[in-house]
């Protein structure tokens, strides 16, 4: 029996009632600009929490500052809406204090990847197991529409009124890169994939990175149309399924195949190629992860979008019981007196 269940061995169980995504929804008036992707963002997270059987009360939303950090305000769970940039490190602490919680952060590409960066980077290294959703509209909503650290090169806004002379960030590449066990992408256009992932996400033991395009209609607008447009999404964007061909078009007459460590588009019906010469997906593959979030960045290939990586690793909260149980079994359980008391002390005149 370790730390946590010893601790809560006396509490009372409360039986799991069966919720519906109604009784998620708290009770504040949802004050974002109509048309805003987040409410689609929103309403796909109420959806899938009923389905997981955790009581509400074992739930938190953590968030910093931005239009996607008021999440916590609407969710009908615990919630804190932190400083800015400070959400990962806060549900952090929570998570390792209160490993048997279920913990997630919103958070927006301004504050999750500018001011927040570090803290981000740290938390996928460290494999905690708390669920990101990141709201990337590729531009600062809430103050009026500076360009992010996600927006393109060359992005006029009120800030870069000559264009932006920044290279954006790939959040999947940085989230790959910090060694995030999980990595997905989604759309808010597309609400049976953000319950997939979510769903997904939720299941997995360990940090948990979802990329949620995000429609700004104010000062963004139409960022992401080619990819969620119906006229123009099946021919830019791929689907990717764990195990199946990458396959993609309106006529499903398009795939990817790697010649080399470069993934090429190529024509399943120009007589050249057959369904036998695409990558078949596969979440565990680190190398391929890498390719497939790269081509974000790579024109005439299509976005992909689904789960990129999912690998099973040693959560950070599970080793640090296990060391305390480890200690207290050599020392037995200390007290705080002791603790100031021990080693070399100092008086100071």
């Amino acid at each position: 029996m370790n730390l946590i269940d010893e601790t809560l061995k006396d509490t009372p169980k409360i039986p799991v009632q069966k919720y519906t995504p109604k009784d998620f929804q708290s009770d504040q008036d949802v004050r974002w600009c109509p048309g805003c992707g987040d409410y689609s963002i929103l309403a796909q997270v109420q959806r899938v929490l009923p389905e997981l059987n955790i009581p509400k009360h074992d739930i938190v939303f953590v968030s910093g500052i931005g239009c996607s950090s008021r999440f916590p305000y609407y969710m009908d769970t615990y919630g804190f809406h932190g400083i800015h940039g400070r959400a990962a490190a806060i549900a952090s602490g929570l998570k390792v204090a209160r490993p048997e919680l279920s913990v997630w952060v919103a958070t927006g590409d301004g504050d999750g990847l500018s001011i927040g960066g570090n803290h981000f980077i740290h938390l996928c290294r460290r494999n905690i197991d708390i669920k990101i959703i990141l709201f990337n509209n590729q531009i600062y909503g809430l103050t009026k529409g500076q360009y992010s650290p996600t927006s393109e090169f060359g992005k006029v806004t009120k800030s870069s009124p000559y264009g932006s002379p920044d290279h954006p960030f790939n959040p999947l590449l940085v989230a790959l890169g910090a060694e995030a066990s999980f990595v997905a992408r989604g759309l808010d256009r597309d609400p049976k994939l953000l319950q997939t992932i979510i769903r997904r996400a939720a299941e997995h033991k360990g940090t948990a990175f979802m990329e949620m395009y995000q429609n700004c209609n104010v000062f963004n607008d139409g960022a992401f149309d080619l990819f969620t447009d119906k006229e123009t999404k099946d021919d830019n964007v791929i689907v990717l399924e764990n195990g199946k061909p990458m396959i993609f078009g309106k006529e499903k007459d398009k795939g990817l195949k790697l010649e080399g460590f470069t993934p090429v588009a190529i024509s399943l019906k120009d007589g050249k190629h057959t369904v036998d010469d695409l990558i078949v997906h596969n979440e565990k593959n680190t190398m391929l992860s890498f390719i497939l979030a790269r081509m974000t960045n790579l024109p005439n290939l299509p976005r992909p979008v689904g789960v990129l990586y999912a690998v099973e690793r040693p959560t950070y909260e599970h080793e640090v019981t296990k060391q305390i149980e480890s200690s207290i079994n050599k020392q037995g359980i200390g007290t705080l007196e002791k603790l100031l008391a021990h080693g070399e002390t100092w008086i100071i005149k």
